[in-house]
């Protein structure tokens, strides 16, 4: 089976996310997803499956120690291979966890992925959150799978230095961390932490973007923004909300090939 590595959000290599993404023959089983995934030790390994008889394909995301239900990288990535490897359809359809999810690529080579809005709600912080972020929050809030914790500016969000051991305990897929940009250029930033599932920090993490869009939509009052995760890596993604929808823009680069032999 074809294998890759895609370096999404970014039109270097070696910046934004890097994902895994392996091109299926036939359903696998989910132990063996699960043992690739391992292998690879990217955030999240996508693995894909042509539909029957033209329909979506089957995406699903496995990181080195679980699957999750939505993964804008590695979505990004799985699309990116396709398109490289003789697509032709302008509209990639996907069958997943979340539902149909679609990806488009305009003429300039931007891929934009059409993903469910994950509205923020405010909640009380969980025992341990906060101090195993050692940040001082402003608003606390959570959906199904995430908190997100905002903060007093851009460099609370860069200084932040959590103690992912005692974060690993906290009932929640992650923890997103974020405050208005103080540069020209993006809207928001933010850093994405997810030990409970084997991703301490993420690089640049799509589906917290289907959170950070509408949350900071609602505060700065556009539906359009650009939102810069502030990582090592580092990435940036276009956001648009629409309604219950976001869409999410970037491009991406290969950097490696090949085949697997398991």
């Amino acid at each position: 089976m074809r294998i890759y590595t895609v370096d999404s959000f970014s039109d270097r290599i070696f910046r934004g996310n890097p994902a895994g993404v392996c091109l299926l023959d036939d359903p696998a089983p989910d132990a063996w997803m699960q043992s690739v995934a391992a292998e690879m030790r990217h955030s999240e390994t996508a693995f894909v499956l042509a539909g029957a008889n033209g329909g979506p394909y089957s995406l699903r995301w496995f990181t080195p120690a679980a699957e999750v239900a939505l993964c804008g990288h590695a979505t990004l990535a799985a699309a990116h291979v396709l398109y490289s490897t003789g697509a032709a359809s302008e509209t990639l359809e996907f069958s997943t966890k979340s539902g149909i999810l679609s990806v488009t690529r305009d003429e300039d080579g931007l891929l934009t992925m059409d993903f469910p809005a994950k509205a923020i709600v405010e909640a009380a912080p969980p025992e341990g959150l906060v101090e195993a972020l050692g940040v001082t929050p402003v608003r606390i809030g959570r959906n199904e799978w995430d908190y997100l914790v905002e903060v007093e500016g851009e460099a609370a969000v860069r200084s932040a230095s959590p103690d992912f051991a005692a974060l690993a305990s906290v009932d929640a897929r992650g923890v997103i961390v974020t405050a208005e940009s103080a540069e020209e250029g993006a809207d928001y930033v933010s850093r994405f932490f997810a030990p409970r599932v084997g991703v301490p920090e993420d690089p640049v993490t799509g589906s917290a973007h289907c959170a950070l869009a509408p949350y900071w939509s609602a505060r700065i009052g556009r539906e359009a923004l650009v939102g810069r995760q502030l990582s090592e890596r580092g990435g940036e993604i276009r956001t648009v909300v629409r309604g219950d929808r976001v869409e999410l823009t970037g491009r991406a680069v290969t950097v490696l090939s090949g085949e697997l032999h398991a």
